[in-house]
């Protein structure tokens, strides 16, 4: 998607001479690619609800990069055109940026123990890949668990963000491993939330029971 909305934008802006801005100043590639990526934002809105900012920044950059290194510029135009900084979604725990570069954590690199319910940066795509990593590794009740701490109205949008990551791994990268991973978690979204309506959440020692 960045990739076939960025070439014909380009395209446009390279055709002539100068293009404009409303104040008749010229226009320059960082603000064209700006525009784009923005109006590319609203387009995945449409499809996948309203991602929070650092999750639309990481959701276009896995499709370009996946778990690979990237240029820290590309990186900050991203971020910028999306009204945050590549520190910001460091923050949140989702990448990692040294020495000039950026790439997204693997889900075997993010925190174990993190909690949807503490956590002050709460990204839907940390969400999505901690719900997927738990399902491989744990189980659908474990996953059910994590989901109900998630809640429903979030849930929504990870599940959102699943679809559209199974459909750039599937379709645009050709990785199949992790447009499997994706699937496995849509096939079995429906269990997963009528698994998590039945367990209740103490507030005194947070443990989990089953409703009988």
């Amino acid at each position: 998607m960045p990739q076939s909305a960025i070439g014909p934008g380009m395209g446009v802006f390279s055709r002539y001479k100068a293009v404009l801005e409303a104040d008749d100043s010229a226009m320059t590639v960082k603000t064209a690619l700006q525009l784009i990526n923005t109006e590319l934002d609203e387009f995945l809105n449409d499809l996948h609800g309203e991602f929070d900012a650092e999750t639309r920044f990481t959701a276009t950059w896995f499709q370009q990069h996946g778990f690979d290194k990237g240029e820290y510029g590309t990186a900050n135009s991203i971020a910028t055109a999306r009204g945050i900084s590549v520190e910001s979604v460091k923050h949140a725990g989702i990448v990692e940026s040294s020495a000039g570069s950026v790439r997204i954590f693997k889900r075997d690199e993010i925190d174990p123990e993190w909690d949807p319910e503490t956590d002050d940066h709460f990204t839907i795509w940390e969400a999505c890949q901690h719900l997927i990593r738990t399902l491989e590794n744990d189980g659908e009740y474990a996953a059910a668990e994590l989901l109900k701490k998630i809640g429903s109205e979030r849930a929504e949008t990870v599940k959102d963000l699943a679809y559209y990551l199974y459909d750039v791994c599937g379709n645009k990268r050709q990785d199949a491993k992790e447009a499997t991973s994706y699937n496995g978690l849509i096939a079995v979204w429906t269990d997963l939330t009528r698994l998590a309506a039945t367990i209740h959440v103490t507030d005194k020692n947070r443990q989990t029971r089953m409703d009988i």
